[in-house]
């Protein structure tokens, strides 16, 4: 994508990884950069006590949960104030939730927001928001120009939608069908939800054409197939998809497997484990192993130390990696190109479920969160991943699946039923050049 500024004001929230990662493939068209709606230049300190509340709480839960019982009983509750209900039977959704009106409670009582919100006002261009919050400030505080909402999750509860969603002038960008029809059941009209896809990184992806993408897949393939099996009997799925009569003959980089740990750094136990039943994969060069630490600069420590601890401090750097950033901007750009050469994607059904349509088979770490059980089925149902084995018989199953060409199937299923284009659609929505998107449905029942 050409880097043109000025297109839209495009606000996120520095709150996990999540909003900031949906946001990061639009800072191409965002004003002045992407701003953090709880930690921008000259923000007010009551707003910013607020947000820094609401963050504590959210990450002192997400740490919580890794502590049996007592852990699981209180994410419980709180996940009650977020929990998506179930969609059938279809029916009138559109009351507010609690947390919708404790959320309108504090931008009324504290003019929570307001400032932001008047500040963007002086040059009323669309604003773009990957946060329900921030989207909800601008509809109170009347500001003058579009409001779009980006949804982050597969599927959303109804703390997405304002009070009065009839009413409501805030139009929605939806990532999948279940997410449009969803909006619906909320209350939200139609001629303002736009089923467009989540915006991948223009990196990953190429242009509309999806050039680079499909050339990373043939590689990926290569690494994925090493029997051959799948290739064998859907050779020409893939020539009609990816353009090519045979794959090539050797990949550019060695099997590779990712985890990155989330925003909150509670996954670097299992990290661990997977190291642990791997290392002698490892030492033997079979596979390279990325630990992606984000910004947690404690968590990177941790791994060196643990991959010290195990023996594998000669393969430090080279067959297992321990990737990392100092802010949340380098995190993104260094990720999306560490993803550029990952054959395997292990995580947590976070946003980063919307990354197999990169081609990418998802092995799927224990959800967290309502949307992250929603996350983990739709994964499954686009047939691009499944739940993980025991993690410490990884060396085990992993290289079976690999054995039978499961994994480049998943690969090939995640590229042809996930949607690829969101990021193109959402800015051409944004500028004016297209009234809807019309050709992201598909057989998927969300």
């Amino acid at each position: 994508m050409q880097n043109k500024k000025g297109g839209a004001w495009v606000v996120s929230v520095d709150m996990g990884y999540g909003h900031q990662r949906a946001a990061h493939p639009l800072r191409h068209i965002a004003e002045g950069g992407i701003i953090n709606a709880n930690t921008y230049q000259g923000i007010p300190a009551r707003d910013r006590k607020i947000w820094q509340n609401s963050r504590a709480f959210y990450e002192f839960i997400s740490r919580f949960k890794q502590f049996p019982f007592i852990g699981d009983k209180v994410f419980e509750f709180y996940d009650r104030l977020q929990n998506i209900p179930e969609y059938y039977p279809k029916r009138d959704l559109s009351r507010p939730t609690f947390q919708v009106e404790q959320v309108m409670s504090l931008i009324r009582s504290s003019d929570w927001g307001k400032h932001l919100i008047m500040k963007l006002a002086k040059n009323p261009l669309p604003l773009v928001t990957t946060f329900f919050t921030t989207a909800f400030m601008a509809e109170y505080f009347r500001y003058p120009g579009e409001i779009y909402c980006l949804a982050t999750d597969t599927d959303i509860s109804r703390a997405w939608v304002p009070e009065n969603p009839i009413r409501s002038r805030i139009r929605y960008f939806a990532p999948t069908s279940r997410v449009a029809d969803r909006l619906k059941l909320y209350g939200i009209r139609e001629k303002n939800i736009f089923l467009t896809g989540f915006p991948l990184p223009d990196e990953n992806i190429g242009g509309p054409d999806l050039h680079r993408l499909k050339s990373d897949l043939l590689y990926r393939l290569v690494n994925l197939d090493p029997a051959g099996r799948y290739n064998a009997r859907y050779h020409e799925l893939i020539h009609h998809n990816l353009g090519h009569h045979r794959l090539p003959k050797r990949s550019l980089h060695p099997l590779t497997l990712t985890f990155p740990v989330g925003g909150a750094g509670a996954q670097r136990g299992l990290a661990v484990d997977i190291l642990t039943s791997l290392r002698h994969k490892i030492r033997e060069h079979q596979i390279t192993y990325i630990m992606v630490a984000g910004i947690h600069n404690d968590v990177g420590h941790y791994f060196r130390s643990e991959i010290r601890k195990l023996g594998l401090a000669t393969e430090l750097g080279r067959h297992v990696v321990v990737a990392g950033a100092r802010t949340k901007d380098e995190y993104f750009v260094h990720f999306n190109r560490l993803l550029r050469t990952t054959d395997i994607l292990w995580s947590k059904p976070s946003e980063l479920s919307f990354y197999t349509a990169l081609g990418i088979p998802m092995i799927i770490a224990p959800p967290i969160g309502s949307q992250e059980i929603y996350n983990k089925r739709w994964v499954e149902t686009v047939g691009s991943g499944t739940a993980q084995e025991d993690p410490r018989y990884a060396h085990e199953w992993l290289f079976d699946w690999l054995e039978s060409g499961w994994l480049a199937e998943a690969a090939m299923e995640g590229f042809v039923e996930a949607p690829k284009r969101g990021l193109y659609n959402i800015v051409n929505i944004v500028k004016n050049k297209i009234t809807e998107v019309k050709d992201l449905k598909s057989i998927l029942p969300f």
